[in-house]
């Protein structure tokens, strides 16, 4: 089994960024354009309904990764930031949209 690492970023003053291994067929399920390596769990959640996204939300939180012990991220899973899409508008980190702006 393939293992895909998937950290995720949430609101919280005290968010730490955490890493969770997820095996290939939720990392699909989670990620499901060619490339895409960005989704915003409300688009995750309006795709695949919410019982799906549940299940597959807590396999996920089942296995956290140690940050020293990760060979890459594959993908980044937001959690309530949906005013960040206007940056990722492919849902590809290559292709995000830089702004100047504070």
């Amino acid at each position: 089994m393939i293992v895909k690492n998937i950290q995720v970023i949430d609101g919280a003053r005290n968010c730490t960024y955490a890493i969770f291994a997820a095996n290939d067929e939720d990392f699909a399920l989670i990620f499901p354009g060619a490339g895409q390596d960005v989704e915003f769990v409300e688009d995750f959640i309006g795709r695949v309904g919410k019982d799906l996204a549940d299940t597959v939300c807590e396999r996920l939180w089942q296995v956290r990764v140690d940050k020293k012990a990760v060979q890459g991220i594959d993908g980044t899973l937001f959690y309530g930031l949906e005013y960040k899409k206007s940056y990722y508008p492919s849902k590809r980190e290559s292709e995000m949209i830089v702004s100047l702006e504070k």
